[in-house]
Formats: C-alpha cells, sequence, structure tokens
C-alpha cells in the first residue's frame, strides 16, 4: 500500500543525484543496516509503528532514485503477519544517505505515522527510549564501536580497544592511539545528553535519569581535562554519527602526527 505526503522541493533539477545521496553501501551486513536506521531515527524505539490490537511493528525508511524526474523519494517500509507495507513520506534533498535517511524519519514523524511504543506493564523504566537504552547497554563491543573500529581498520590504522590511556586514571576509552596518544570515546546519546537526541524523561524516575545524565557528563569533562593536561587528545564521537564521517576526522588527527 502507498499514500502519498506532500514533496518537498528537491535539489536535483538539473542532474542526476549521486549515488552516495541514496545508495547503501556495498557489503554492509545486516546489523550495521539496523544501526545506519537507528541513528538516523534518533533511537531504534523511534522506528515504531502501531499496527494495532496492542501490536507494533519496527519500520525502515527506503530510499529509491527516479532516473526520469531526478528525484530522490523516500518510503517508510515495515511488516504485518508476513506482509510488507508502504508509505510514501515525500521527496528528499540531502547531499548524503545518513542526511536523507534524516530527513525521511523527520517526515515520518510529522505524518504521524510513527509512535512511541508503550513500556509493558510492570517495566521499572520509565519510558520505552530508557528501556532500550538499559537492555542494549554494554560496557564494550556496542555496535556502534564495531563500526567505527572497523572504518578505522580499514584505513590501515591499528589501535588498542577498551584500554586506560594513563594507567594510573581509571578512565578506559574505547579506541586508543598509543603512539599518537589519541584516545576515543564512543558517547551513547541517552547517557551522555546528546544534545541532538537526548529527550528528559518526563514521568516517574525522571530525577533519577537527569541526576545519571548529569553525573556522566561532569565524568566526561573532568576526564577530558585530565587526558588533555597529560598531553592526549580526546575525541569524542556520538553513536548516532556516520561511523565512516567518524573514523575519517580521527585518521586526520592520526596523520597529522606522522603516526
Amino acid at each position: 500500500m502507498t499514500e502519498t505526503a506532500t514533496d518537498q522541493p528537491g535539489r536535483w533539477k538539473d542532474r542526476t543525484p549521486p549515488d552516495r545521496a541514496w545508495k547503501s553501501k556495498s557489503g554492509i551486513n545486516a546489523a550495521a543496516r539496523v544501526a545506519e536506521q537507528d541513528r538516523a531515527a534518533g533511537g531504534h524505539h523511534r522506528r515504531t509503528v502501531d499496527v494495532g490490537e496492542g501490536r507494533f511493528a519496527r519500520a525502515s525508511i527506503a530510499l529509491r532514485l527516479y532516473q526520469r524526474t531526478r528525484r530522490i523519494r523516500a518510503y517508510l517500509r515495515w511488516s504485518v503477519g508476513g506482509r510488507t507495507r508502504e508509505r510514501y513520506v515525500g521527496e528528499v534533498d540531502g547531499s548524503t544517505r545518513s542526511e536523507n535517511l534524516k530527513q525521511a524519519w523527520s517526515a515520518a514523524w510529522a505524518l504521524e505515522l510513527l509512535t512511541e511504543e508503550p513500556v509493558p506493564a510492570g517495566s521499572w523504566a520509565s519510558s520505552r527510549e530508557a528501556r532500550a537504552v538499559m537492555s542494549a547497554n554494554r560496557s564494550r563491543d556496542t555496535v556502534p564501536e564495531l563500526l567505527l573500529r572497523k572504518a578505522l581498520h580499514r584505513r590501515g590504522l591499528r589501535y588498542r580497544v577498551a584500554a586506560r590511556p594513563l594507567p594510573e586514571l581509571r578512565r578506559t576509552a574505547d579506541v586508543v592511539f598509543t603512539k599518537a596518544r589519541v584516545a576515543v570515546f564512543v558517547d551513547g546519546c541517552f547517557w551522555h545528553g546528546c544534545p541532538e537526541h537526548y529527550r528528559p524523561a518526563t514521568k516517574e524516575h525522571s530525577d533519577f535519569w537527569r541526576r545519571k545524565m548529569e553525573e556522566n557528563r561532569s565524568r566526561d569533562t573532568t576526564t577530558n581535562q585530565a587526558l588533555h593536561k597529560a598531553g592526549w587528545t580526546v575525541v569524542r564521537i556520538w553513536e548516532h554519527e556516520d561511523p565512516d564521517e567518524a573514523a575519517g576526522r580521527i585518521a586526520e588527527i592520526i596523520w597529522s602526527r606522522g603516526r
């Protein structure tokens, strides 16, 4: 089923959009595809479609190039009972696929095609977002970390994983370049108060989550200060960032130091 929404004016009037604006990267695995959609939507919990009778489905965005009109169209897709459903959400005009996925998710929310899946009865978490974060929380080897490390490895960079830059400082960085003295931290949007995706809890236990986030941000600041004082460069990457773009920034720092 396909439904038409009001199109936004496109930027590709006189030329065909480049592949990077809509095509997914070759060889990308299922976990990477999920992470890409999660980043663009602002979290796994924000990809929910209410299919009725108390049931919910996880949606994704499909981008399609129409050669005749030189336009990229976005469609919201999900499955119900083994059948794929689809809704047209509009045209997108970003220069990269990640930009266009973000535009499409925003449009889907504006069209009220998505919903926040309710928290199961009896759950201690104050919101679906909090529950998703707690369920997915791991001390290392999260999907964003793995994708970043793969992107760094493809650039020929070698590093230590989950190591302390300073043995005497009880702070573990996600990726450490010892010779270049560069420490990389991949920060979760919920736990570290991402300005783009963090949404303060407004229900039960909201004070707890606010204090926890503030404590984490304070700890981040003291960690940065301690490492800078010891001559280290600190790079902080939000979990929603494109891993290739983040790896490129890190590589420039490493290469500028001849490492």
